[in-house]
């Protein structure tokens, strides 16, 4: 996509929407993780950092930057739990991509609905590799804004249709009811976590709040199932039993990060997991059996925030939803920026 050097694409949360229909959401869903895959699989060549983090009494905010050589990018996150009491997102997010050869701006972009979207394609794209084959009944616990988006995601890519959901909030559950209506689920809502895991062979524990809770337990987890965590992503909060840790293989993206912010942080700091781009390469193994019980720790990381940016970058050209900001002060004689601000004058 050719453009003029001292302007930036700059994706809306209007233009994000109307993408992702245009594409189609199954489609837009597949699509990214196929880039995610693509970049866990050359995942040496990137510059890999914990996310940088600032924590408060009321939630988080973070950045997370990573880099492959020729494009820079990072994410701008927040997650503050209590915000839904006043009617605000718990997670918002924006992202930039960046050329490397210049350090000029190449794409910002809304991140709030694109991080839903790379959260659910990257916990589906695990699970292609992770459970049970032929697993079609998948537990959600949390309904909250995720709970769609992995629903959806596990129908496109493991062709997961029937959905057992719970949340602590009845409204929660009756929402993903009807905004899954007509896209070929089979849906329970059910009373209780445990029993929405009945008879389901994926489990996807994606809540909010900001503490250690307890949404799984030891003895509602049996063999041969795979565990989703989505929801534990910061120190002090976690949302499964640690004896069901030590019972299952466990996978993530970045040690570092996840022993910090993920399930493993109940666990000691040398304790073994698998990082899964060795499983997405071949290089370590992943179900070793039908009995064994997987676990992706997932807290999301910059990697899988750059896979998206670069898949809306590559989108924009077909598509053309993004407006043009006027974000980079760019004069024609490079070291007379004092002169461009004087010329602004007589105009």
């Amino acid at each position: 996509m050719s453009r003029r050097l001292n302007v930036v694409p700059f994706v809306s949360v209007e233009h994000m929407m109307r993408l992702v229909l245009e594409i189609g959401i199954e489609r837009f869903i597949v699509e990214l993780a196929s880039c995610i895959e693509a970049d866990f699989l050359r995942w040496p060549s990137f510059e890999k950092s914990a996310r940088v983090a600032s924590h408060s009494v009321d939630g988080v905010i973070e950045l997370m930057p990573t880099s492959d050589g020729t494009l820079y990018g990072f994410k701008y996150v927040n997650g503050h739990p209590r915000n839904t009491r006043d009617g605000l997102q718990t997670v918002t997010a924006f992202g930039v991509l960046c050329d490397v050869a210049t350090g000029y701006p190449l794409l910002l972009s809304e991140m709030t609905i694109l991080t839903a979207l790379r959260t659910a394609a990257t916990s589906a794209l695990v699970a292609k590799h992770l459970a049970p084959a032929g697993g079609r009944t998948m537990a959600v616990i949390g309904n909250g804004a995720q709970a769609e988006f992995q629903a959806v995601a596990f129908k496109a890519l493991l062709g997961v249709d029937r959905l057992r959901l719970y949340d602590i909030d009845p409204a929660a559950s009756r929402k993903v009811v009807r905004n899954l209506a007509g896209k070929g689920f089979e849906i329970v809502v059910c009373e209780s976590a445990q029993e929405a895991v009945l008879g389901a062979q994926i489990v996807t524990t994606v809540t909010a709040d900001k503490q250690n809770a307890t949404i799984l337990t030891d003895n509602m987890v049996g063999a041969g199932l795979h565990i989703n965590a989505v929801g534990g992503d910061c120190p002090g909060k976690t949302e499964l039993h640690a004896d069901i840790l030590r019972r299952s293989d466990i996978f993530v993206e970045y040690p570092p990060q996840t022993r910090i912010e993920g399930e493993i942080q109940q666990l000691p700091g040398d304790y073994p997991v698998t990082e899964f781009w060795q499983v997405a390469a071949g290089l370590a193994p992943g179900r070793r059996s039908s009995q064994a019980i997987t676990l992706f720790d997932s807290v999301g990381f910059a990697i899988e925030d750059f896979s998206a940016l670069r898949y809306v970058r590559g989108q924009l050209a077909a598509h053309g939803m993004f407006t043009e900001l006027d974000l980079l002060a760019d004069p024609d004689e490079p070291r007379d920026l004092f002169g461009m601000v004087l010329r602004a004058q007589v105009k």
